[in-house]
């Protein structure tokens, strides 16, 4: 009984992820400047391998507001992604629920190590993205990896060598200091994560 309890929630964990031909049957709508967008975002949190910056952007493509989050090491279930992604978008900016249809959109960096292309991490966290956002009222957005080769937006082909996994050595530091949300709380989430730093879009 045990066993088999054990080998469901292995099937289960498999299954919280999205290969790139699933990814892109989603029809999720395009960066319109992914250089800019990465380069900016970049500068805003500096992250270094294992860090995840979630983003929003509203409907002229125009960043909302951002987090950054370091997971567990052990992480590696799209539910405990979504969980994670979720819970810095409700810090963000409120749910969009009551829409008809979805107006903003959710766009998720993660900074790791390794090759540039696709693998089970990348589709776990993509399960995530799309969980969450629609679990917020928000479209699903771009998935970026930033490698030691440079950025890409897996699904789409397009890419950059500058900035990348180890761009964050030449930064300044990130502000101590974060933001505050609409209720003064600094935002940030409790939970399987350790929260990094958080901006609003100036």
């Amino acid at each position: 009984m045990i066993n088999s309890i054990d080998h469901g929630l292995t099937t289960s964990a498999m299954n919280r992820t999205l290969d790139l031909e699933e990814w892109a049957a989603l029809g999720v709508p395009l960066l319109r400047d992914p250089r800019t967008f990465v380069a900016d975002l970049h500068q805003r949190h500096l992250p270094s391998p294992g860090t995840a910056v979630v983003a929003v952007l509203d409907p002229l493509h125009r960043l909302v507001g951002s987090a950054s989050f370091t997971p567990r090491p052990s992480s590696t279930d799209g539910w405990q992604h979504r969980n994670a992604i979720l819970a810095h978008l409700r810090r963000i900016v409120p749910h969009d629920l009551r829409r008809a249809t979805p107006s903003r959109t959710a766009v998720l960096l993660l900074c790791r190590d390794g090759g540039s292309g696709w693998t089970a991490r990348d589709g776990a966290w993509m399960w995530g993205l799309r969980d969450a956002a629609g679990l917020h009222g928000l479209r699903c957005g771009a998935y970026v990896t930033l490698t030691p080769q440079g950025w890409q937006v897996l699904g789409d082909g397009r890419h950059g060598r500058t900035p990348h996994a180890g761009s964050w050595a030449d930064g300044e530091p990130p502000a101590v200091t974060a933001l505050a949300g609409r209720d003064g709380d600094p935002g940030w989430a409790g939970g399987p994560v350790e929260p990094v730093r958080r901006t609003a879009a100036r």
